[in-house]
């Protein structure tokens, strides 16, 4: 059957109140932005808190509905026929004719949801659901009812026209990007930070990115995995601004100034200072990193509150009570994980120390990093210099 629209259907911005319609046109952007790539001409369109997309002659329908499954805010995209009201008899037969062209094998077990919308319509739902329910066993005897756990149900909703459809197919679900502010990714080339940066964008937050960058320490290679997993997640938090900045001086001075064990934190700190440096340039209203309790050793509860105290902004860990595996799974629902276990190394891997400290003291750190004088300001502000920004498009 070629579907002439989609229903689609959102859950949370349902609950907006007086500012719903902000949230409806935010999705609707995004939507449309999505199907922008897609061979075919779409229309947008809202109406009694639905949005429809209608479709005009031929098109991708593969391509639509994989484009609308990257718009954060969408629960549910529902192929859906749209009928004019004509009496119950000839709806009951365009339902049949739904039926005999989706279905070929009618063995299933089906219910019949009616939803009236329309007050004025001459039938009450519980009548629509048992007529419709009788004309389609009239129909289709090898099929049967089963309220309770159908295979297939037919959803009618009476509206302004009808609405038949028996396909869900699940979106991300979420908010819309750019309903919640913006926030900068500090993106490696590893799983756990695009899996970060994904997780904030479906909370609504527009996503930049900073990656830290050692060469020769660190490969090109390295550095285009980077951008590849900035690709693969800007399909769903929209266009990524990727700061490249060149931390090689940085990490070489202070692993000749500072206790090796002391290494992964310091460097940490001056990673999210710079970061910081970058968000607060593009309007940046906190950081994210991807960072899990008690993961590797810059990951404990003392590490952390180091590496915090150097932000004056907040820091987002949405993946702070995860464990690898759960990491994993949505890396791989992304299709970000087969990118990030390439054998690239980062700048992080290649200075790690040997036996990193678990429960860093604020004031040895501290008394530490005054070692590093006033060289490494000069060091900061060349790395802020030299910056590269890489325009990922969405």
């Amino acid at each position: 059957m070629t579907y002439k629209a989609f229903l689609i259907k959102y859950a949370e911005i349902a609950i907006k109140g007086k500012n719903r319609y902000l949230f409806e046109d935010a999705l609707v952007s995004q939507m449309n932005h999505a199907l922008k790539k897609v061979d075919g001409t779409f229309h947008i369109r809202k109406e009694q808190g639905r949005i429809y997309v209608e479709m005009e002659g031929e098109y991708d329908y593969d391509g639509a509905v994989e484009a609308l499954q990257h718009v954060f805010g969408i629960v549910g995209i529902c192929p859906v026929v749209l009928l004019e009201d004509e009496g119950f008899d000839a709806l009951a037969g365009e339902v049949i004719r739904y039926i005999d062209e989706v279905y070929p094998d009618k063995h299933f077990t089906f219910k019949v949801n009616a939803r009236r919308a329309r007050k004025n319509y001459p039938l009450e739902s519980m009548e629509i659901n048992a007529q419709m329910g009788e004309r389609i066993l009239e129909a289709f005897p090898e099929t049967s009812v089963d309220v309770h756990k159908p295979q297939v149900m037919f959803n009618i909703e009476i509206r302004n026209q009808i609405n038949v459809y028996s396909t869900v197919i699940p979106g991300p679900g979420g908010m819309p990007v750019g309903t919640n502010g913006k926030a900068m990714l500090l993106l490696s080339g590893g799983i756990d930070s695009p899996v970060a940066g994904y997780m904030i964008a479906k909370r609504g937050v527009t996503i930049d990115a900073t990656y830290f960058h050692a060469p020769p320490y660190t490969s090109e290679r390295a550095k285009q995995k980077v951008v590849d997993l900035a690709k693969i997640i800007s399909k769903y938090t929209g266009s990524i601004n990727l700061h490249v900045v060149n931390f090689t001086d940085i990490q070489l001075y202070i692993y000749e100034q500072c206790p090796h064990e002391e290494l992964t934190i310091i460097m940490r700190r001056y990673m999210m200072k710079l970061a910081e440096h970058f968000a607060k340039e593009n309007k940046c209203l906190g950081l994210i990193t991807g960072e899990s309790i008690g993961q590797v050793a810059s990951q404990t509860m003392q590490s952390l509150a180091a590496t915090n105290e150097v932000c004056t902004m907040p820091v987002y860990r949405p993946l702070i009570g995860f464990d690898k595996q759960e990491i994993v799974e949505i890396s791989e629902k992304i299709d970000a994980y087969e990118t990030s276990i390439l054998p690239y190394e980062d700048c992080c891997t290649i200075f790690v120390a040997k036996h990193p400290v678990t429960k860093p003291s604020l004031n040895v750190i501290h008394n530490d990093e005054r070692k590093l004088s006033e060289k490494i300001d000069a060091l900061m502000q060349e790395a802020i210099d030299t910056v590269e920004v890489i325009h990922i498009e969405a």
